[in-house]
């Protein structure tokens, strides 16, 4: 089982990973893409209606990724496996929402993530939902690279000096 992150052939295991969406992200650096990669580093996200994707991310390359520890996921009387429970339930997870219609507001990439951490029972909670995994995305996430930063920051930086150029030749 290897643990470390593959950039170039994009390999995550045990993350979350995350990509700016255009225009939304652009306004909002803290709202974007959000998948979950099993142990062998493969990718899946709810993409779209009905639709999860495996190794090919709705917006692009992750960008941020948070390396989650298998320790916390506690073990149970039918598996003490934690690479097996954590794989099943990215894969019960994204079984689910192959069934699902997609809504940017409640029922997003976010709760299919969610879902899969609930599953696990990851850190001895049930309780993600997709604000929480949000804000930890947002505080925790690595960049995966120098250019990961500047694809999420520099269009909202200059929507942001746009804006403040604006207000200043109004008043």
């Amino acid at each position: 089982m290897k643990n470390s992150i593959d950039r170039d052939r994009d390999r995550y295991p045990h993350c979350i990973v995350w990509t700016p969406i255009p225009l939304l992200t652009w306004f909002f650096p803290f709202i974007g893409h959000m998948g979950i990669a099993r142990t062998d580093g493969i990718i899946r996200d709810f993409a779209g209606p009905y639709y999860v994707s495996e190794d090919q991310m709705a917006f692009g390359r992750p960008t941020r990724y948070l390396q989650l520890d298998l320790n916390r996921i506690p073990s149970t009387s039918n598996s003490n496996n934690v690479q097996t429970i954590w794989d099943r339930s990215v894969e019960q997870a994204s079984d689910e929402y192959k069934k699902r219609w997609h809504n940017l507001c409640c029922d997003n990439c976010h709760s299919h993530v969610a879902m899969a951490l609930n599953m696990m029972n990851y850190n001895g909670k049930s309780s993600y939902n997709m604000i929480k995994l949000c804000f930890w995305m947002f505080f925790r996430g690595k960049f995966v690279s120098f250019f990961g930063f500047l694809l999420t920051w520099v269009p909202f930086f200059i929507l942001l000096t746009i804006l403040f150029g604006i207000t200043i030749l109004l008043h």
